[in-house]
């Protein structure tokens, strides 16, 4: 396996600027994604580590090797593409043994090898099957294999699940990432959904508009974004904007623009937050951290008005007006009675659970 190195790395196309300086190291071994919405530069970033574009500036080592302008098939990655790109003419196995054949190894090591896999991915007896004989699971697991058979240092997945329908998409994640576990193979994976980026992966590069905008574990972006952009792409949060009233010892004094004062603390804030008195500054709230009020929580306590009341089974999910603001919060279903718009309500904030994003 091998590390991947992106050197401040730039593509255009012409006068359009695809990406902007990619500055990233991916460990050997790591399951790293990249992730963001249509047209942010993802997969053209995956495409310049296959080879299949190359940088107009920077460079791109795998180890200690510079591998900038090698031609894909020198680079010794597999990748599995969005639509597959399975040879419809071939059988199963045929399919898997292409790269192979192209390797020129030999027919007894080539078959040994197409049969372990198989049987890793789970396709045992699906060899002398044609591709259009096979459900959309299964045919992205003869992709997988392809990509896997021949050993390579690192695997490029390019939205792969977009295919399939949300029960399967969930069961080929959790293969992929049984795979990935298994073998100890560098992955890098593109997609724009951020559940399989938070389920699946070690670390993830959030990107906008060909820059990146953040790079960290699920938890570091889930609860501490850097921006509005990254506190609203992954998952739902509340984005409150204030200005910055005072200090308490460790904790921030913000006054809403409703007029609400909350407290929070200085330690968890983006490095881009603006924490000084007069500053406004964005608070993000997850919806799961707004709890339904006891009163006695004493401060961060505020009340409101249900706008909208969902019932999930497991969880009750409220929307309620906060003055000129709206608050979603998510709460555990404990068998209390659900109210209904226009119900007064008091939800308690807790300081821990405010992020002073950038």
């Amino acid at each position: 396996m091998s590390s991947v190195t992106l050197d401040h790395v730039y593509k255009r196309f012409g006068q359009a600027k695809g990406v902007e300086d990619v500055h990233i190291h991916i460990e050997s071994g790591e399951f790293f994604t990249f992730l963001g919405p249509s047209g942010c530069g993802k997969t053209t970033t995956l495409r310049m580590i296959a080879g299949f574009y190359y940088p107009t500036e920077g460079h791109i080592r795998f180890g200690s090797q510079e591998v900038t302008s090698l031609p894909p098939h020198k680079r010794n990655t597999g990748m599995v593409f969005q639509n597959y790109a399975l040879f419809p003419h071939m059988t199963v196995f045929e399919n898997i043994a292409f790269g192979l054949q192209v390797r020129k190894v030999n027919k007894t090591d080539a078959k040994e090898r197409v049969e372990r896999i198989m049987k890793l991915v789970r396709l045992e007896g699906y060899g002398e099957r044609r591709i259009d004989q096979l459900s959309g699971g299964q045919q992205q697991r003869v992709a997988l294999a392809r990509a896997l058979v021949i050993e390579p240092q690192i695997l490029l997945l390019d939205e792969p699940l977009s295919n399939l329908d949300a029960k399967l998409r969930e069961e080929t994640r959790f293969e992929i990432k049984r795979l990935q576990l298994e073998l100890g193979i560098t992955t890098i994976y593109v997609t724009h959904d951020q559940a399989e980026a938070m389920s699946m992966s070690d670390r993830i590069m959030v990107m906008q508009s060909g820059e990146v905008q953040q790079i960290g574990t699920p938890h570091e972006i889930y609860h501490r974004p850097v921006n509005r952009f990254v506190a609203s792409f992954i998952g739902e949060t509340n984005l409150w904007e204030g200005t910055v009233a005072g200090f308490d010892g460790d904790e921030v004094l913000v006054r809403t623009a409703s007029g609400q004062m909350l407290s929070g603390l200085k330690g968890n804030a983006s490095p881009r937050a603006q924490l000084s008195v007069g500053e406004k500054v964005t608070m993000s709230i997850r919806p799961e951290s707004v709890l339904e009020s006891t009163g006695n929580e004493g401060q961060n306590v505020v009340t409101g008005s249900v706008v909208m009341s969902e019932f999930t089974g497991a969880c009750v999910n409220y929307v309620t007006e906060v003055g000129t603001e709206s608050l979603r919060s998510m709460s555990i279903n404990l068998g209390r009675p659900i109210k209904q718009r226009g119900d007064a309500i008091g939800l308690h904030i807790p300081k821990e659970s405010i992020y002073f994003a950038g």
